[in-house]
């Protein structure tokens, strides 16, 4: 089983201006990335607009990117549905159109109990032999899901190997780190705890603002890992204007479109009901890629 660590920018899927997927944008972003040096690609994410794509158009991302990639990298793929037989299609999809490891999250309209979540993990994971990310993240899928089945999860199921953790809860992350060890590896899923999720033992970091600053993204990690404090810290504050706008907004599929075209990459319009950024909030973004530049 791959051990993902590092940082992993979950990278948006650009537009054409009649919202279809931009596939030549998408292989120059990806290209973009692998000359970043960065851990790895998550595709077919939150920030790329997962559920506003069809079947075919997963399926097209996959392939475009993993061309491009061609193992340079390692790809892995958001195969979330609200109904747990279209994830395990999408899953076994994933790996036959060569992902090196899926994302998943909970149903996020059934509001499932622990109970359930625990099953839906399982059978996904029981589907594939693939390493399986699960993702906990309250804020997107309305159900926290309980720590103690996260650490079920993560030392009974063989294949579940990473946990990508955005509840804001660094408590949780730690009690879940202490309790797993290395049955599972904990990813940072919320920007603006990046810093103390390394230290509190995260090995890698789903990252939204990796898309905008990923030498910044790389470096914070790197610093924290050889324990170069400070010049984390320094880091850190730099990009601190930008993990918190992403965070605070509720608009971070838009911001990073908007600063991907800023920097000269492929963003676009997002698919409503998302609407584009004010003219405000584009200053702003603005000021702040200016400053990490």
């Amino acid at each position: 089983m791959e051990k993902f660590k590092g940082v992993y920018p979950v990278i948006v899927t650009p537009m054409k201006d009649d919202y279809e997927i931009n596939y030549e944008g998408l292989k120059e972003n990806v290209e973009y990335f692998i000359s970043q040096n960065v851990a790895g690609l998550v595709i077919n994410g939150s920030t790329g607009e997962f559920v506003s794509l069809t079947e075919e158009e997963k399926e097209n991302i996959i392939k475009t990117v993993v061309s491009v990639t061609n193992k340079k990298i390692p790809i892995i793929v958001g195969t979330a549905s609200e109904y747990t037989n279209d994830a395990i299609r999408l899953t076994q999809t994933a790996e036959k159109l060569g992902a090196d490891g899926v994302l998943v999250i909970n149903s996020y309209y059934a509001h499932p109990t622990d109970e359930e979540v625990y099953h839906q993990f399982k059978d996904i994971a029981d589907s594939t032999s693939l390493p399986v990310m699960i993702y906990n993240n309250p804020f997107t899928s309305g159900v926290d899901i309980g720590q103690e089945t996260l650490i079920e999860l993560g030392n009974n199921v063989s294949n579940i190997t990473h946990l990508k953790e955005s509840s804001g809860s660094i408590q949780k992350l730690r009690d879940i780190k202490y309790a797993t060890g290395n049955n599972l590896t904990l990813f940072c899923g919320s920007d603006d705890l990046a810093f103390e999720s390394f230290v509190m033992g995260a090995e890698g970091w789903v990252s939204v603002a990796g898309n905008l600053a990923p030498n910044y993204a790389k470096n914070l990690y790197e610093n924290v890992t050889t324990k170069n404090f400070e010049a984390a810290h320094e880091i850190y504050k730099q990009l601190l204007p930008l993990l918190q706008f992403i965070e605070d907004s509720g608009k971070y599929v838009q911001i990073v479109k908007a600063g991907m075209e800023i920097k000269g990459l492929n963003g676009g319009p997002s698919r409503p009901p998302r609407r584009k950024l004010d003219n405000e909030e584009t200053e702003k973004l603005k000021s702040i890629i200016s400053n990490l530049d």
